[in-house]
């Protein structure tokens, strides 16, 4: 027996455009006698309205509405709609007017005259889906809240451009290229966009062309021109969504000109195909790299980088936007402390430094790696520097004073300083303060006095460990 109550059980609100009233209720009697809420209308003015003012699930819409042809109004109703399902009905049936309707958006085509229990069986499939689309949409906004960084968390003003923009042409199909670093979450920003728009219901494939040889890369984007099962290719497969090719920079240049088509034409052609296929996907392209130089070069086509860079977002490197450091390493901590079952609730003073301090050449990719890193070897309620990576202290005085930030050993400093950040590097290795006083010849109760002068230095007023 199903975990969950069948589909037939769910209620969908359905919209009815016919102009022969008999027809509409028809329709109505035999849907809502099946427990849904049905509403029709004679003209394609009132029924818009209706659609500006709630939303639908499905919409039944005759071709032939007086001396306007219905299918011209599909984009209009799925703009106010845009998870509605769109059954297309009329009584001149044909190949042509069923493939325009699908082109426009439509999901169905049903002849008239249809029987009720066709019309019964239709509707029970939306509802289907419909269920499912809800239920992947609480699974979302659960897996969403368990991700630390399911809303781009940042105070900085040059992300918050970025994701701003973002957000302002996800509704639109034009292509976006996303420049920036690897690891400073280009793909995610991709799939945030593709949800954010009116394609969230359909598929978002990611490809990466990065060392790929050409015939690899072919094959995974247009298909191996056979029929098995998976080798049609990802643009295919990605009808309705949208996709991400990550490092486009690394495109072949033999394989160029069909993404030009791809994107200026709505049209891919298959291997061994003897035409092109009109295909609707939004094209989302990662750079880690100028592409203009490439483009100088003769390298990259032109006509593909002006197609490509009708939006282009520049996400900042992490080192740019240390600001949003504590936060984010705040989060990582919290999510594997909960994944992994460990009890840590913070970072020392000392810890929060040295990690706001990093350059961090892997960006936010390499920050979720070190805290996860750090929690899972961590034998106290805090992480400290004995749980950072070795290489995040060598070559850098660690001291909390910002004056010590960045300098090595032989800089022209205080000696103060350059004994804090040895005393520091030290108590990360030894693991033990007694071990650390032994390797230093010093009486523990002098390294504890000094530890105690270098916190008292430190203390101000809203200075705390982060949580």
């Amino acid at each position: 027996m199903s975990e969950f109550p069948m589909a037939e059980t769910t209620a969908l609100r359905i919209l009815v455009i016919d102009d022969e009233a008999n027809i509409r209720f028809a329709i109505a009697m035999c849907l809502e006698s099946a427990g849904h809420k049905v509403i029709g209308h004679g003209n394609m003015e009132d029924a818009l309205l209706e659609t500006s003012r709630q939303a639908f699930d499905l919409i039944f819409l005759d071709v032939r509405l007086g001396n306007e042809n219905g299918l011209d109004y599909i984009p209009a109703l799925l703009q106010d709609n845009p998870w509605a399902r769109i059954v297309v009905i009329t009584a001149y049936a044909s190949i042509s007017t069923a493939v325009e309707a699908m082109k426009l958006g439509a999901s169905d085509y049903l002849p008239k005259p249809f029987e009720h229990a066709q019309l019964l069986l239709l509707t029970r499939k939306v509802a289907e889906r419909r269920q499912l689309e809800r239920k992947m949409d609480a699974l979302q906004r659960t897996l969403g809240s368990m991700d630390p960084e399911w809303d781009f968390p940042t105070s900085n003003p040059v992300w918050q451009d970025a994701l701003e923009m973002a957000r302002r042409v996800a509704a639109s199909n034009a292509a976006v290229l996303i420049r920036g670093e690897p690891g400073t979450g280009r793909g995610r920003l991709a799939r945030a966009i593709h949800e954010w728009s009116l394609r969230s219901r359909g598929p978002f494939t990611a490809v990466s062309l990065q060392s790929r040889p050409p015939a690899d890369a072919e094959a995974e984007l247009f298909g191996d021109g056979t029929e098995h099962a998976g080798s049609i290719g990802a643009i295919a497969m990605c009808h309705g969504g949208t996709l991400l090719l990550e490092e486009v920079g690394t495109l072949p240049m033999q394989m160029q000109p069909a993404l030009v088509a791809l994107l200026r034409d709505k049209e891919f052609e298959r291997p061994n195909a003897l035409n092109r296929r009109p295909i609707d996907v939004r094209v989302i392209a990662t750079s880690d790299t100028d592409l203009e130089p490439l483009v100088v070069s003769g390298k990259f086509r032109a006509d593909l980088h002006a197609a490509l860079n009708v939006i282009r977002i520049d996400v900042p490197p992490l080192r740019e936007r240390a600001e949003d450091v504590p936060v984010l390493a705040g989060r990582y901590l919290a999510h594997f402390a909960r994944e992994h079952h460990r009890n840590i609730v913070a970072f020392t003073r000392d810890a929060m430094f040295l990690l706001k301090a990093h350059d961090w050449p892997g960006n936010v990719r390499e920050l979720r790696n070190v805290v996860e890193r750090a929690v899972l070897i961590c034998d106290s309620d805090q992480i400290g520097l004995k749980h950072l990576p070795a290489e995040l202290i060598s070559g850098r005085i660690t001291g909390t004073g910002e004056e010590a930030a960045g300098h090595a050993i032989g800089d022209l400093v205080p000696l103060q300083v350059v004994e804090e950040a040895h005393i520091r590097q030290v108590l990360a290795s030894a693991r033990t303060s007694r071990r650390a006083a032994a390797i230093l010849e010093i009486n523990p109760s002098t390294l504890f006095r000094k530890l105690r002068g270098y916190r008292s230095a430190e203390e101000s007023p809203g200075d705390k460990p982060s949580q």
